[in-house]
């Protein structure tokens, strides 16, 4: 029996009820039919599916083309979880009128529910915006990965007294501009504790500690399937890029050596049938007669 879709409210009830929230990236059609059987409360096609889908450096290089293909093929095996867009670079903060048409692609287009947006007390006119225009947001603070350059590089944030009061300040800015939830990402434990204690949406943590209201990953870094690195927080839940390979040089194995496909899995022709086939192949000319459908 399928389950009721997840909706924010939801989310913004299990803060209530000290419930935790789970959730969790993905990025295609298959992936995210298996996640959603899971009964994960929240999949954020993440704009990490530049790094793990598409192979580039780090999440600058996608696009909003890039990253709706992506959220079509998500929405399109969910029929329970909260799908949530994630608003590449440069989407979202150059023009506030181009950013709420980005994020109106999302939910347009792409078929997700609310959309990601990166960055603290600046970004807050323009998540009023898209509020405004009935477009639900989730924040995101702490590690803020297509501000890497700034950071100079994946770097733990809010270790110094004052970078930690800004965060705490812009958590609550953020929920006063109206964001569902908030992600923090890569910051001290205890700070994310005062995050959680002081805002009253959810926090979703990544390297962000236990007290946080949920918690997500990048589905290619729990299974092991994107090994690339290996940040502290990150723990392997699976090691399915392992199962891939093996399996991969069975495959290969068998093929070399005649072993698959055998007739188990072949199809048959009937006899008296083929016997047929065998005589016309050895009594034609076989190129005239194939002439002949031209």
């Amino acid at each position: 029996m399928a389950l009721q879709k997840v909706t924010i409210k939801d989310i913004l009830e299990k803060k209530k009820k000290g419930e935790k929230i789970v959730t969790i990236t993905s990025y295609d059609y298959s992936f995210a039919k298996i996640v959603d059987q899971s009964n994960i409360d929240l999949i954020l096609v993440g704009d990490s599916l530049s790094m793990v889908m598409l192979g580039y450096k780090n999440t600058l290089s996608v696009t909003m083309d890039e990253m709706l293909h992506h959220t079509k093929a998500v929405s399109r095996g969910v029929s329970n979880a909260l799908i949530v867009g994630d608003m590449p670079f440069l989407s979202y903060k150059i023009d506030q009128t181009d950013a709420v048409k980005n994020a109106g692609r999302f939910i347009q287009e792409g078929g997700a529910e609310a959309v990601k947006v990166e960055g603290g007390t600046e970004i807050c006119p323009t998540i009023k915006a898209m509020i405004n225009a009935d477009i639900q947001v989730m924040g995101h603070i702490g590690l803020t990965p297509q501000a890497i350059y700034k950071f100079g590089g994946f770097l733990v944030q809010g270790k110094t007294t004052e970078a930690a009061k800004k965060l705490i300040l812009d958590a609550q800015n953020l929920e006063q501009s109206g964001v569902f939830s908030i992600v923090l990402e890569s910051i001290p434990w205890q700070l994310a504790k005062i995050i959680t204690s002081t805002v009253n949406v959810p926090t979703i943590g990544i390297g962000a500690g236990k007290y946080c209201d949920g918690q997500i990953l990048v589905i290619h870094d729990m299974l092991g399937i994107f090994t690339d690195f290996k940040p502290k927080f990150l723990k392997y839940f699976g090691n399915i890029g392992e199962s891939i390979r093996l399996a991969l040089n069975d495959y290969k194995e068998e093929v070399l050596n005649g072993l698959y496909p055998d007739q188990e899995h072949s199809y048959e022709f009937p006899q008296q049938e083929l016997n047929e086939i065998n005589e016309w192949v050895e009594n034609v000319d076989l190129r005239e007669e194939a002439r002949r459908l031209i």
